[in-house]
């Protein structure tokens, strides 16, 4: 599949982190989506309906950035797909999160971990809905 959303920069303020002081000053993680799915209908009908919205998806994405505070980014790369996978429409999807606040005590331009899931991790998942915790 080569038809693709992406979504580059989002940003969201959360308390995720291996240290105390990372959950309780919480800071900012940026998100980069890039979601496979067959564009054809959409683009064949004009029709909002037939993709996904990605002004929805964007809200989802930081939503699921933003609730309950785990210790690794990872964790939430993981989140994030989930989230994308529930949709339907999506086949794959690729998330970085990037942590440019991360506790380094040597200068840094990003820390980030990026992930690629398809939608057969979906089924894997085991849920009817493709959702993940």
């Amino acid at each position: 599949m080569t038809d693709s959303i992406t979504l580059t920069g989002l940003r969201a303020f959360a308390h995720h982190g291996v240290f105390d002081f990372e959950r309780e000053a919480g800071q900012e993680f940026v998100i980069d989506v890039t979601v496979s799915l067959d564009l054809r209908p959409a683009a064949g009908g004009d029709e909002l309906g037939a993709t996904m919205h990605y002004g929805e998806l964007a809200e989802a994405v930081v939503a699921a950035v933003e609730r309950d505070p785990v210790d690794l980014i990872e964790t939430v790369a993981e989140r994030i797909a989930a989230v994308v996978l529930a949709n339907e429409r999506a086949e794959a999807v690729r998330v970085t999160v990037h942590k440019p606040s991360a506790p380094i005590t040597v200068p840094f331009a990003d820390v980030a971990v990026t992930i690629e899931r398809t939608a057969a991790d979906r089924v894997a998942a085991g849920s009817p809905n493709g959702q993940r915790d």
